[in-house]
């Protein structure tokens, strides 16, 4: 049913992200591709390599990629 549907899961500081972590590996169960968001506070709840390792994306959690310096665009991302 979600075969190759992108979904973005913005995750934020809220005891509620606990529970990100079985929602992301229920939709990919169901074949969605699923992109993370994550704010610095949401990292006090799941870490983002448990998300990537779930999810099979690296999780987006600056503005910028702290490896090459590329600007992590929300207008690309909405695009995906």
């Amino acid at each position: 049913m979600l075969n190759n549907k992108k979904i973005i899961i913005g995750v934020t500081g809220s005891i509620a992200a606990y529970k990100v972590s079985s929602l992301v590996r229920l939709l990919i169960k169901e074949g969605a591709l699923v992109q993370l968001v994550m704010t610095p506070a949401a990292h006090d709840f799941v870490t983002p390599l448990t998300l990537a390792t779930l999810s099979g994306q690296p999780v987006l959690t600056e503005s910028f990629n702290p490896e090459n310096g590329e600007w992590n665009s929300h207008i690309e991302l909405g695009l995906w």
